[in-house]
């Protein structure tokens, strides 16, 4: 099996499945409970093995903190942590005010070298990219390696592991030009991990044509 066709296969295998989702802010009425639904809808899984050698390459998962995503983690983090109406709206505020600067994912990986899949290590084997439909590259302006996730992390990211590094990874929302990273009309984005050995990419489907609608935070976040 080629390079090719390996990267190709492990793209739809990422993506295969998931629902296209909206990156137009819009009021959302979850529950605690919803968090796991979303956390799925917004994570993307994908392994790399290198049939030809008979080991394993990369196995990467991440999470888009998107609107959606980030509204229903505040619910379930509010509840968890008892927090008063209006310290989880002011936390609500501030994710989403985020989320116009920033598109922020919360990765999980390990290669056949543990040391070389350290994305912060400047011997790291791999390059963390966000890619769009067009095929337009754009770099991170912040990787943190979370050396030893807390609780919340733990919890709330579940492929956590001491087998994998844990990142934080933020991408602008615009180009230098000014131009969207993600365009109001995207139908997909790609968050690729590539190197030498080989290349991953993670893929969400995205629905352009969901309505746009008034962003309303109201005093309880949960509806």
């Amino acid at each position: 099996m080629s390079r090719g066709t390996l990267v190709l296969c492990c793209a739809l295998l990422a993506g295969c499945g998931a629902r296209a989702l909206s990156m137009r802010p819009a009021s959302r009425s979850f529950t605690p409970d919803d968090y796991s639904s979303i956390y799925e809808d917004w994570t993307r899984t994908s392994d790399d093995f290198a049939f030809d050698r008979l080991e394993d390459i990369l196995h990467v998962t991440a999470t888009f903190e998107a609107w959606e995503f980030r509204w229903a983690y505040v619910v379930r983090y509010a509840a968890d942590y008892s927090l008063r109406t209006d310290e989880r709206t002011r936390l609500l505020r501030s994710t989403l005010a985020d989320a116009q600067e920033r598109h922020r994912f919360f990765v999980t990986m390990v290669g056949n070298r543990y040391r070389e899949s350290d994305l912060t290590d400047e011997r790291t084997a791999w390059r963390i990219l966000l890619v769009d439909g067009e095929g337009r590259q754009t770099r991170p302006v912040e990787v943190t390696r979370l050396r030893r996730p807390g609780a919340t992390e733990r919890i709330y990211f579940p492929t956590i592991s001491v087998h994998r590094h844990t990142f934080r990874v933020a991408f602008p929302t615009h180009h230098e030009d000014g131009t969207p990273v993600i365009a109001p009309d995207a139908r997909e984005i790609v968050l690729r991990l590539t190197g030498a050995e080989g290349s991953v990419d993670l893929r969400w489907e995205l629905n352009p044509d969901a309505p746009a609608e008034p962003l309303e935070i109201e005093a309880d976040p949960a509806g």
